[in-house]
């Protein structure tokens, strides 16, 4: 017997899980999204920041430890997308609004190596205490990134996709 999710179905399960505005709901959550160098590459295995908060890369000049915050339920998560019309790559896919830190009185980051990896998670974990937020995705940054003072480190169109 076979079993599966249909390409609307993803495209829903991505709505419900980043906007929750499906079926009249309306809460709103933050979540955050983090700068990690390549010490330690994530995984499928890596549950909360603690599995990777060792290597974020250096607080300062714009960029905040813990990351930069986006909200659920609002235009933070900007595009929904299934591939229902066209049905031939069987996917849904949200993507995030572009996140940008502009360096400030030096570079980002402040010191050491640059960015390879951006990494969202919740905020499961006390404002005290961010090691238990819940890690969800990350993307690979293609290389370390760094930017000097007045310059925008930008990312752009990041997704989350369900095949």
């Amino acid at each position: 017997m076979a079993s599966g999710i249909t390409n609307k179905g993803k495209a829903w399960i991505l709505e419900t899980a980043f906007r929750k505005q499906m079926n009249g709901g309306s809460t709103s959550d933050t979540m955050y999204i983090a700068l990690i160098k390549d010490d330690n590459v994530p995984n499928s295995d890596d549950t909360t920041w603690n599995d990777l908060n060792g290597t974020e890369i250096a607080a300062g000049n714009g960029y905040t430890a813990g990351g930069i915050s986006v909200t659920r339920g609002t235009t933070d998560f900007d595009v929904v997308i299934s591939d229902a019309d066209a049905d031939t790559n069987n996917y849904g896919y949200i993507q995030i609004k572009n996140i940008e830190w502009t360096a400030s009185g030096g570079s980002i980051p402040g010191s050491g190596d640059g960015a390879s990896y951006a990494v969202l998670m919740d905020n499961a974990g006390s404002s005290a205490d961010a090691t238990g937020n819940k890690v969800i995705a990350w993307w690979d940054l293609g290389g370390e990134r760094s930017v000097s003072d007045g310059q925008k480190l930008s990312l752009q169109d990041m997704e989350i996709r369900l095949t």
